[in-house]
């Protein structure tokens, strides 16, 4: 394109934008930032319904789905240290983890975490309010540098131990987060997580030293959506004060001594424990709770550990064992020359 082109293409874009000033129209730059506003909120809103949709949906297992923590949680572990799981997953469980004491850099060890609970014989509700068997999901929040060991340097007795269960990294951004689940609960209550270890003297934001692993287990569904609304695994309490006057399918009515009714709607799969005539005070249960299931996070460490630093270990611990041999054989012999000498 010659100069006077140039010229003309740039005086036409000028006056184009002027004449669009003039008309109210946006300008281009505020444009593209209404289509960068649209295509964040078309992201959440589809992040909302797919997990509206897996919830809602029915499933043959309670499930305890970590990637919803990862569509509304760019971190999963927050400032005080809790793991966001527990935003949803309200009841408390035991959950146990066991790792090596020390490891060596670029080496794959293996972690094992316990997610204990009778799940041959526990059932939650599932969306449409039938029972079933409880999922189990994990997440493990590795130090910086960590990662998930590659598939093609797993040890086969490690391979087996993992009975094809797969984890995955929390995103792209965080690969030292790796989550895995749903599962069945009954086949993996223990479950093996393969990491490798980095190697500091490659990698300069990695040192030599303490880290710490926290791990999050999870058994069965949540008492909150990601949307923040209520789930039908809940025990659900009386609302208003006064006499249980109706009871219609999941439909509990409860009329104050003024006489104004508060009609109660519950979810699916709710086992009522009040009768008509009964009466109820605020904040009293309606119905049994049917969670079984629960979320629990441990925090545990480990060593990376510096060969060299056991090299010096072992050179200064032989360095004393000759130190006190030679003083006890020195002694040894000093006592000989006493006797010898009529001491």
């Amino acid at each position: 394109v010659t100069a006077p082109q140039q010229g003309y293409f740039r005086d036409q874009l000028v006056a184009r934008r002027a004449e669009l000033k003039e008309s109210g129209a946006p300008s281009p730059e505020e444009t593209d930032d209404h289509m960068k506003e649209i295509e964040a909120y078309a992201k959440q809103a589809l992040a909302g319904a797919a997990a509206a949709m897996v919830f809602t949906s029915s499933m043959e297992s309670a499930v305890a789905y970590p990637i919803f923590a990862q569509q509304n949680y760019a971190n999963p572990r927050e400032y005080s240290g809790k793991i966001v799981c527990a935003n949803c997953h309200l009841a408390s469980k035991l959950t146990e983890a066991r790792i090596p004491q020390s490891v060596l850099p670029d080496t794959i060890f293996k972690a094992q975490i316990d997610i204990p609970a009778k799940y041959s014989k526990r059932m939650q509700p599932i969306a449409d309010g039938s029972k079933a068997k409880m999922n189990v999901g994990a997440i493990a929040v590795m130090p910086e540098g960590w990662r998930l060991a590659p598939k093609d340097r797993l040890p086969k007795v490690l391979k087996k131990e993992m009975k094809g269960l797969s984890w995955s990294p929390y995103s792209k951004e965080y690969p030292n987060i790796v989550v895995a689940g749903p599962v069945p609960g009954e086949t993996f209550e223990q479950m093996v997580l393969p990491i490798l270890t980095p190697d500091p003297n490659t990698n300069d934001k990695v040192f030599f030293g303490k880290g710490f692993i926290y791990f999050g287990g999870n058994r069965g569904r949540g008492q909150v959506y990601p949307e923040g609304n209520q789930s039908n695994n809940n025990q659900f309490f009386a609302e208003a004060t006064g006499k249980v006057t109706a009871i219609d399918g999941l439909s509990v009515s409860i009329t104050n001594k003024a006489g104004d009714v508060r009609t109660q709607q519950l979810l699916p799969g709710a086992d009522i424990v009040v009768e008509v005539g009964e009466e109820v005070t605020k904040g009293d249960p309606i119905t049994t709770n049917p969670n079984v299931g629960g979320f629990g996070q441990i925090e545990t460490e480990t060593i990376l550990q510096d060969m060299n630093r056991i090299y010096a270990y072992c050179g200064i611990a032989f360095s004393l064992f000759i130190c006190q041999l030679t003083l006890v054989l020195k002694k040894k012999q000093f006592e000989k020359v006493q006797l010898a000498e009529g001491f």
